[in-house]
């Protein structure tokens, strides 16, 4: 078979790379292969295409797709600033979309819980992309059943820790019910990016927007490593954390946030520490222009990639000053 083109479906390994049009071709997440077969296999990307749980405006359930098409640049070369192919060290597949029933909508936690689940049972991290923030949750369950009480670090414009019932779908909620079941353990977590009012902070460690800006990346990173120390770590980023003239496409966009680069700078900060699993969420592509949100998506979900191929023994090669 000629090595060439349509590696989603024609690849015959997880590790393996070949030249791709970017403007053609069958679309997955950096165009790994499509496969359920989960043997061997570091990372499986996953979509979680739901988003009814939003408070303004729709969309985000079209995330997922378009996070992927605005991969397809960073599965061309060596990853930068790593300098490596993560993928020749790190084993990933597109896992595909959770067949979600919006109709019955009692059944999406369960459903999303299970999906995560059988990922985690195969040995496997999950990289979900979103969907609204409240997927967030029932992945966290099957992410704390495997590991027990997580960090998180949330990147985000919202606290997402408003008043909750138990089980309202809500993505504005759903963190305060991760931290009164025993999900989330707050002693090891950090909020980064906020830029909304709550009068608690639920025992989470709160790094505004503003003050982010004026203290500087560096002091971010020393403050959520030396909280989450070597508990198992997991990244949920809201795309809302950054400015919306970084992210356009969001359904609540709020002014003031990071940029890109800060985003960016935050991720590739994190090697060495114990992570477990991170989604993406809240990318609307109906308010989206020329791609600006997905491709800042899709970079972050690459980065953390980056990471783990780190872990498994890439050698970063700089060139230029870093």
């Amino acid at each position: 078979m000629d090595k060439a083109g349509d590696q989603a479906f024609r690849a015959d390994s997880n590790t393996e790379r070949w030249v791709e049009n970017t403007y053609g071709g069958a679309v997955s997440f950096l165009r790994r292969r499509y496969s359920r077969d989960l043997a061997g296999v570091d990372v499986a990307v996953t979509g979680l295409p739901y988003d009814a749980s939003v408070t303004y405006r729709p969309g985000c359930r079209l995330g997922p797709r378009a996070i992927r098409a605005a991969s397809v640049q960073l599965a061309e070369l060596k990853a930068f600033p790593f300098g490596f192919d993560p993928f020749a060290s790190l084993a990933v597949v597109d896992y595909g979309d959770c067949l979600i029933d919006p109709h019955h909508p009692a059944s999406v936690p369960g459903d999303i819980e299970a999906h995560i689940a059988a990922i985690l049972d195969a040995g496997a991290k999950p990289l979900s992309l979103g969907g609204d923030h409240f997927v967030a949750y029932p992945v966290l369950k099957a992410v704390a059943a495997k590991h027990g009480p997580v960090a998180l670090l949330q990147v985000d414009a919202h606290c997402d820790t408003w008043e909750d019932d138990g089980t309202r779908l809500d993505h504005g909620t759903m963190f305060a019910r991760a931290v009164a079941e025993g999900i989330v353990d707050t002693s090891r977590s950090t909020q980064l990016g906020l830029r909304t009012f709550n009068d608690s902070d639920h025992g989470f460690e709160i790094l505004t927007a503003p003050w982010l800006h004026r203290n500087g990346i560096d002091a971010a990173l020393q403050i959520i490593r030396d909280r989450a120390g070597n508990a198992p770590l997991y990244i949920s980023f809201d795309i809302d954390g950054l400015d919306p003239a970084f992210a356009p496409g969001t359904g609540t966009p709020v002014p003031g946030g990071l940029a890109s680069w800060q985003a960016l700078e935050i991720i590739r900060g994190l090697g060495g520490l114990n992570l477990v699993g991170m989604d993406v969420v809240e990318v609307s592509p109906p308010y989206d222009h020329a791609e600006i949100t997905a491709l800042a998506a899709a970079t972050v979900a690459h980065d953390w990639l980056c990471l783990l191929a780190e872990a498994r023994g890439a050698e970063r090669t700089v060139v230029g000053r870093l």
